[in-house]
């Protein structure tokens, strides 16, 4: 019964945990953002329930592409391994839970000098103790551990899916770049086949004697211009199949995107922004940020434990003999059994300076979050504001192009009718190209923006995605890792 009333005792003050209890702090959170009001998408279009959230653009070679990265992209890889050693962290944190229990058989033989006990005969001793050892959790140190590490744990997992977002959106904004960058080829290829002809309608002029040498030189030289320009795109293009390919996983020799139609079928979708608060949930980068925080917090109690003392319960139980043949015998039974209790009485002020830089450093993952709350916020209304002006552009712009055709095409026809010179359709073909390629730089920046939207919006990811406290391996929405076992 004395036995047992220790153990209730130390179960007893088992439950009790220093520090402070973990709230997530306030934060200043808008009612609606700034940049959606009094204006509305054109079609706002949002993934099918359980579709990931590149289906809005329609694009099943993005799609396939998308995919590639969860499993093969190499930095993920990092960031998951990351996490499975941080729930590992949690389980060393957890055992300190339990006694730990240690057998230690020994066998010695020693003489002693001829002055001492025993004049010199040969002794032997043969032991097999089962010792054991367990340290209450008398003021919540292990909990407050395990409550840190479990909390850090979740983090890692936050990180994981913003990493996995980040090389997501990404591959959308280069395979989008590459979109374009065909359709510029596309626009200078036609662009050369005009001028080529206009230089055979120039040089048939000047041999009829209408036009002077300077026009067909006029005309060769935006030829070769326009010519010089395709050729540049090529560049841009290999260098971002080489971009594509290693976030995907893959030698960029591996990768090859074939040239793509022109752009008519790129819609710029627009994932609704939703209620601001909603944001806290649906972020990572956030939701890292606030898990940091819970573990910091942990931390402090982890510090303000090192003030009292520790209990730990030894015990021994075993045999100890001279002799082999004797060492199991009742005789030979040995055992032992009792608390410690050990207290710094004094350190330098050790643990006073530990619990300041625990308080400093919960103090300092505060400031992170709502730092991170702020970036996220501001990364919506960014976009929201890029979506809503680039829109208004494309329309201008639109316009601008027609006007630019138009104009292109009756200075070419007075041209040929002989009523300007050269140089108006020069200055002509050189708006309407400009022209063109702007309102293919709007387009991209109009994707690009939709792009970045969804990824400060979280991509449709939520909290509820993190792992629980059994802290599950691989978190949701990741493969299982690679082993040799599974290779």
């Amino acid at each position: 019964m004395r036995r047992v009333s220790v153990l209730l005792l130390a179960t007893a003050l088992a439950a009790c945990s220093v520090g402070p209890d973990y709230q997530r702090p306030a934060v200043e959170t808008p009612a609606a953002y700034k940049e959606s009001a009094d204006w509305k998408p054109a079609a706002p279009k949002m993934p099918a329930s359980g579709q990931p959230w590149w289906s809005i653009y329609d694009d099943p070679a993005l799609g396939g592409l998308e995919q590639q990265v969860t499993v093969s992209n190499q930095n993920l890889k990092a960031a998951e391994a990351a996490y499975r050693q941080a729930v590992a962290i949690v389980a060393e944190s957890r055992a300190s839970y339990f006694p730990s229990l240690g057998i230690d058989p020994a066998m010695t033989r020693s003489k002693p000098s001829a002055g001492s006990f025993g004049s010199g005969h040969i002794r032997n001793q043969f032991s097999l103790p089962i010792d054991a050892s367990w340290v209450i959790d008398v003021w919540g140190q292990v909990r407050r551990s395990v409550e840190s590490a479990t909390a850090t744990a979740q983090a890692d997992a936050a990180q994981l899916a913003a990493a996995r977002l980040s090389a997501q959106a990404t591959l959308a904004q280069d395979y989008f770049q590459v979109r374009i960058n065909d359709a510029q080829q596309q626009l200078l290829k036609s662009t050369v086949a005009a001028y080529a002809q206009q230089l055979r309608i120039t040089r048939n002029k000047y041999l009829a004697g209408n036009a002077a040498r300077s026009d067909m030189a006029q005309a060769q030289a935006t030829l070769e211009n326009a010519r010089a320009q395709l050729v540049a795109l090529g560049v841009a293009r290999a260098q971002l199949e080489h971009a594509i390919a290693v976030l995907v996983g893959k030698p960029p020799a591996a990768v090859a995107l074939a040239p793509t139609p022109a752009p008519s079928a790129l819609q710029v979708p627009v994932v609704p922004a939703g209620v601001p608060s909603e944001l806290l949930e649906r972020n990572p980068t956030v939701a890292q940020a606030e898990r940091q925080m819970a573990a910091a917090n942990a931390q402090i109690g982890v510090a303000v434990a090192g003030y009292f003392p520790t209990v730990t319960l030894t015990g021994s139980y075993g045999f100890a003999s001279t002799m082999l043949d004797t060492l199991l015998h009742a005789s030979s039974l040995t055992w032992s059994f009792g608390p410690q209790i050990a207290a710094n009485v004094f350190n330098g002020g050790l643990t006073t300076a530990q619990v300041a830089a625990a308080r400093a450093s919960y103090d300092e993952t505060v400031a992170n979050y709502r730092q991170a709350v702020l970036t996220a916020f501001q990364g919506v209304e960014d976009n929201l504001a890029a979506l809503r002006v680039l829109q208004e552009q494309a329309k201008v712009q639109d316009a601008a192009v027609a006007a630019a055709s138009d104009a292109e095409r009756l200075i070419l026809n007075q041209y040929r009718a002989g009523t300007v010179d050269y140089t108006s359709v020069v200055t002509a073909e050189a708006a309407a190209l400009g022209d063109r390629q702007t309102a293919l730089n709007v387009l991209q920046s109009r994707l690009n923006a939709s792009v970045l939207l969804v990824e400060n919006l979280g991509g449709g990811w939520s909290t509820t995605e993190l792992p629980d406290q059994s802290l599950r391996v691989p978190p949701p929405g990741f493969p299982a890792a690679e082993t040799k076992e599974s290779q």
